[in-house]
């Protein structure tokens, strides 16, 4: 919880700070499904263009079952790691769908 508590104190210093929100989401994965994906749809709808976001969005709704919504964010992903030439990330989520569609098989 202390990290937590230090990320909330980082997010109320500025709320703009999409590490801290992004680090929230992944601290509550374990603890606090909701609140964890709370913070991904905020990242989602306030920061589209945070590459981060994608992979961790896309498993976290893809062990919720439901594929869907993981395909969309995993190719969402695809599409701003393009656009920033972020090649890794790319890789990534390419791999991570991949993955994914081919499980579902």
């Amino acid at each position: 919880m202390d990290r937590i508590q230090q990320l909330l104190e980082f997010l109320k210093e500025d709320p703009s700070d999409t590490f801290s929100i992004y680090g929230l989401a992944l601290e509550y994965w374990s603890i606090d499904r909701h609140e964890s994906w709370r913070y991904f749809q905020q990242l989602l709808d306030h920061f589209p263009l945070y590459s981060p976001t994608y992979y961790h969005a896309a498993k976290f709704q893809r062990e919720e079952g439901n594929a869907a919504l993981a395909e969309a964010l995993y190719r969402k992903g695809i599409e701003v790691c393009q656009k920033e030439g972020n090649q890794k990330a790319l890789r990534e989520l390419r791999s991570a769908l991949e993955e994914m569609l081919f499980d579902m098989e």
